[in-house]
């Protein structure tokens, strides 16, 4: 692709190039500056930094002492961050490492018991009895769920969708736990109003296979060995260079 050249400022050439990577930095605020108006706008922002850089070297700025401190310590924090990702660019790690981990750790792949359910809610116990007649007498639970639930739920005739243990009320979870699949409660009481649960899928806990975590094992392990590489580096530089605590 062409790296078009969009001006020129005292002999310096502003590309394409640089107005992407100053749209970049912008992060969200870069859709303010779509199209041919905000374009412009980049583009004499680029054009002013360069004016003012050839004011500093006309100046000679980078001879005050202020600026020098300030390259300093730019460049001693560059130099830091940049022996870091060094010393963790040299990790490696092998599959059978990241199984060996896995095996280790399988409890913290597993996955949880989850169930998944579809519910009508309404205001009173005698209302909710109401409808567990209408059903029992033929009426399908998901059109009973369209017109009588004061959920949004009931769009989709109730459903909830898959959930596990602590993301609903602890009235409903205990009774959605206890429940057969297919099976259908009597009210449930809770903050919201009375339930009528239907549980339509158990999923028992299990542990996960390696295939299904690899990334979250990669990520585990290397984390580990990041870890472990960066305290050994630790010990290694204080005994080679003094360090002196002075609290």
């Amino acid at each position: 692709m062409e790296n078009k050249v969009l001006a020129v400022v005292d002999g310096r050439e502003i590309k394409e190039s640089d107005m992407n990577a100053l749209m970049n930095n912008l992060g969200q605020n870069a859709s303010y500056f779509r199209g041919p108006e905000g374009r412009k706008k980049l583009v004499d922002e680029l054009v002013m930094h360069e004016l003012m850089y050839s004011e500093a070297v006309e100046k000679n700025l980078e001879q005050d002492q202020e600026f020098i401190d300030v390259l300093n310590n730019m460049k001693k924090s560059l130099l830091q961050q940049y022996s870091l990702r060094k010393m963790f660019n040299g990790i490696t790690v092998s599959d059978q490492e990241l199984r060996d981990y896995y095996e280790q750790h399988k409890e913290i792949y597993k996955t949880e018991e989850m169930v998944k359910a579809s519910h009508i809610l309404v205001d009173s116990e005698e209302k909710a009895n109401e409808i567990l007649e209408d059903i029992t007498d033929g009426m399908k639970f998901e059109e009973a769920a369209a017109n009588y639930s004061s959920c949004p739920s009931k769009q989709n005739g109730g459903e909830l969708g898959q959930f596990g243990r602590g993301q609903m009320v602890k009235e409903f979870e205990d009774a959605a736990f206890s429940m057969q699949v297919g099976e259908i409660s009597s009210p449930v009481k809770t903050q919201f109003g009375y339930h009528i649960i239907k549980l339509t899928d158990h999923i028992p806990a299990r542990n996960s296979e390696f295939e299904e975590v690899y990334q979250e094992v990669k990520d585990g392990f290397f984390a580990e060995k990041q870890e472990k590489v960066y305290l050994e580096k630790k010990a290694e530089l204080t005994g080679k260079y003094e360090v002196y605590y002075m609290e």
